[in-house]
This record gives structure tokens, C-alpha cells and sequence, in this order.
């Protein structure tokens, strides 16, 4: 045996095939995997990222399901029915009370649907107003996003793909916008747009969304894009030398090309990352305007509008600006941290 083991001959023993057995001992093998993979397995093992993505899909489905099961709408009065006189009981109900009407329903053995959160000044179920409100707001911080979106990934790619002039053109534009007031020409331009509006959209498939969010939404595609055209500029800018891009130029193909099929994909992760961050600012911005008076158009709510309106009877009623605020809160503060958790599963840099 000790012979054999300093021997300088060849054991041919040790090179026989290995068992199917053998090679699934030895051979372990990890399963096929993507980028879009990886990144969410990490963003579940983010407690707290996977917490805030359910409430904001729990609040996103109520905001959608509620108002389509539910007796009451947002805008009507229940103590007004028409040849009948005005039923006050129902004006600024505390929650969980009924009118007089509903009273003398449930000692009738009907069934009624409480007030949760109570009723406004004239009669509105304050429930549904709060959920509708919630609705518009999140509809709002989503095709606010879109429209930054698109803007800022179109200016953002076309200026660092082509660069030289363009680029400084475009880059100088962003750093005068860049340079504005934010709040200021916010209110600035939703004041002169609903005034240039007013009107101008009755009989119009647009006349029930209300020219207030109009105005909203092209405040947004003037101003909000600017942050996302610089961040998709610096990515297009360091991927643009990369050596499948430089192919794909000596191989002829066009420059509209190249930004879709190579440079665009490879930032989806920042592109990701930014929508969804950008909502949560969208949803503050809609809410603050609504509060001053320039979002939606009443008797629609939104959570903004529903503050302001309570500031009313702030002192009899604290609770109707309470809600909505904490709403908001719990709205904005799981976008952000589902954000960034976002950020650290699928940034790159971050999992070097």
C-alpha cells in the first residue's frame, strides 16, 4: 500500500466515469436566474419594502372595489330627496349615527348602512368621500408619473446619446427649469391654466375630469420631468461607450435603434426606481394644490381637498381632517419605502 502511494504509476481506477448517483453528489447545480429574478427575491427578503407594497395594494384595490359596492356616493346629500323637505339630521353626523329617516328604516327591520366615518356639512357620507378621494389621488400620483416618465426618459436619452450640441441645448433648458421656484410656479401655473381653462372644456369627453386636473397634469409635464432626464442622460452616458453599443453602430444600425433596443433596457432599473419614487411626490403635490383650492374640481374630492374643507370645523369635527391626513401619510410614507426598498434590491451598485 505504501509502495503503491509514492509509485509513480498512472491508478486507472480514478479515471472511471462517475454514477449518475456520483455526479448529483458532486454536481450541484443552480437553477437559471434573471436580473428582474434576483432583484425580487431581494425585495421580499426587504420586510419592510414587502409590508408596503401590500398596503398599498390593500388601499389601491379599496380605493377601486368600495366605491363601486357601496350605497352612498361621494356626492350625494341624503338629506335632500327631491318634493321633500330638507332633512337637516343628516348634516355633520359623528360616526356610526343615522339620520332620522334611517332611524325609523332600522326600527322597521331593515337593514342600513352606517355612516363609518360619519357625514360632511351637507349630508355626504364622509366614508366614500374619503375613499373616492383617495382614489383620485392615486390615480392622479400614477398618470402624473407616467407623463414625467415618458418626458424626462424621451429628453433624458436623446441628450446623452447624442450629446455635443443637443445635449448642451437640452442640458441648459433642465438647468433653467432646474432654477425656478418649484412651489411657486406650481401654484403659478395651475392659477393662469385653470383660468385659460375655464370653460374651454364643456361638452368635452375631458369636462368630467375637470380643468383643475388638466391643469395638474400639464404643470406636471412642464416642471417634474427635469429630475428623470438627468438621471436617465448620466446612465445613457456611460452606457453609450460600451462595446455592444459601439457594434451595433459599425454594424449600421440607426441611433433610434440602439436607444430602444440596447440603452433603454439596460436602465430599467434606475427608470424603475424613480417612477417609484416620483409618485409619492406627485400624490404630496396634487394634495397641497387641492388644499390651497387649485386641484380637483368639487363636489369631487380628493384627500387635499377634504383637509381644507375640514379646517372648517377643526375645533367641532377634528376627526374629518385626521383621516384624510393620516391616509396621505400611510399612502406617501409606504410609496417611499417601498421605493427605496426597490432601490437597494435592483440598483446594481448596490449589490456589487
Amino acid at each position: 500500500m505504501e509502495n503503491k502511494m509514492f509509485s509513480a504509476q498512472v491508478d486507472l481506477d480514478d479515471f472511471m466515469p462517475a454514477s449518475d448517483k456520483e455526479k448529483e453528489y458532486m454536481v450541484q447545480m443552480r437553477p437559471s436566474t434573471t436580473f428582474f429574478k434576483d432583484g425580487v427575491k431581494r425585495l421580499l427578503k426587504n420586510k419592510v419594502a414587502t409590508v408596503c407594497f401590500f398596503i398599498i395594494v390593500i388601499i389601491t384595490l379599496a380605493a377601486i372595489i368600495i366605491p363601486i359596492v357601496w350605497p352612498y356616493s361621494y356626492d350625494q346629500m341624503l338629506g335632500m330627496t327631491p318634493g321633500k323637505p330638507v332633512d337637516n339630521s343628516f348634516n355633520n353626523l359623528a360616526p356610526f349615527k343615522y339620520g332620522r329617516s334611517e332611524m325609523r328604516r332600522i326600527a322597521n327591520g331593515e337593514t342600513v348602512i352606517p355612516h363609518i366615518f360619519g357625514t360632511d356639512a351637507q349630508g355626504r357620507d364622509y366614508f366614500i368621500r374619503v375613499v373616492y378621494g383617495t382614489r383620485i389621488s392615486l390615480a392622479v400620483g400614477f398618470f402624473a408619473s407616467i407623463i414625467v416618465l415618458i418626458i424626462g426618459m424621451t429628453v433624458g436619452s436623446v441628450a446623452g446619446y447624442c450629446g455635443g450640441a443637443v445635449d448642451l441645448v437640452i442640458m441648459r433648458i433642465v438647468d433653467i427649469i432646474y432654477s425656478l421656484p418649484d412651489m411657486l410656479m406650481v401654484i403659478l401655473l395651475s392659477s393662469v391654466l385653470k383660468v385659460v381653462m375655464e370653460g374651454a372644456l364643456d361638452g368635452t369627453v375631458l369636462a368630467k375630469i375637470g380643468s383643475n386636473i388638466i391643469s395638474l397634469f400639464i404643470v406636471f409635464g412642464v416642471l417634474y420631468w427635469v429630475s428623470m432626464a438627468r438621471l436617465i442622460r448620466g446612465q445613457i452616458l456611460s452606457l453609450r461607450e460600451q462595446e455592444y453599443v459601439l457594434a451595433a453602430r459599425a454594424a449600421g444600425a440607426p441611433g433610434k435603434w440602439i436607444i430602444l433596443k440596447h440603452l433603454i433596457p439596460n436602465c430599467f432599473s434606475v427608470i424603475i426606481i424613480s417612477t417609484a419614487l416620483q409618485i409619492p411626490s406627485a400624490i404630496f403635490t396634487e394634495s397641497y394644490l387641492s388644499f390651497l383650492g387649485l386641484g380637483v374640481n368639487a363636489p369631487m374630492p380628493s384627500l387635499g381637498s377634504l383637509a381644507s374643507d375640514a379646517l372648517n370645523g377643526i375645533t367641532s369635527y377634528p376627526y374629518r381632517l385626521i383621516i384624510p391626513a393620516i391616509v396621505i401619510s400611510l399612502i406617501v410614507l409606504s410609496l417611499n419605502l417601498f421605493g427605496d426598498g426597490l432601490r437597494d434590491a435592483f440598483d446594481p451598485k448596490l449589490n456589487a
